[in-house]
């Protein structure tokens, strides 16, 4: 597998504001959350993965926790939005997922595998200003953070 395409924006630049189609059917705006709700922005490689599911799975498990803390997940990969529907509906999710079928915001957070096919898994944790507060890009898509490491990340930001 080869290796990502550039570096993931640091941690304290202001998060790049997208628009993407998401499995509600609406059209989720980053900036919408600016000044109500600390984001999580998980980049992940595709939908009907073991790695994916797994990952997408716990975010629905612990939607609640996330929720207390005032953070929406917003996970996002390059599929399209009936295929992250059907993923969706599949796994009962609780998380609406977005689709980056065109790879721009992936291009655009410094995430975009080499190869131009996939998103690498990567977080980033933007506080209520739209500033990234933890960002963290996997050595390769196959790698996940638990939620555990994520939730002491929320806790390092809301606290």
């Amino acid at each position: 597998m080869t290796a990502a395409a550039s570096a993931p924006l640091p941690v304290g630049s202001q998060a790049p504001d997208f628009i993407a189609p998401a499995t509600s059917g609406a059209d989720i705006t980053l900036s919408d959350f600016r000044g109500r709700k600390h984001v999580l922005l998980a980049f992940f490689p595709a939908a009907f993965t073991e790695v994916c599911t797994s990952e997408m799975c716990a975010f629905s498990d612990d939607f609640d926790v996330f929720v207390s803390a005032d953070v929406e997940v917003l996970p996002i990969s390059v599929d399209t939005t009936d295929v992250l529907t059907s993923f969706r509906d599949q796994h009962a999710l609780k998380v609406d997922l977005l689709s980056d079928n065109t790879k721009a915001i992936a291009s655009q957070y410094g995430v975009l595998w080499a190869d131009g096919k996939i998103a690498n898994r990567a977080y980033f944790l933007i506080d209520k200003t739209g500033i990234i507060r933890w960002a963290h890009a996997e050595r390769h898509p196959g790698l996940r953070r638990e939620n555990e490491e994520i939730f002491r990340e929320i806790r390092s930001v809301t606290a």
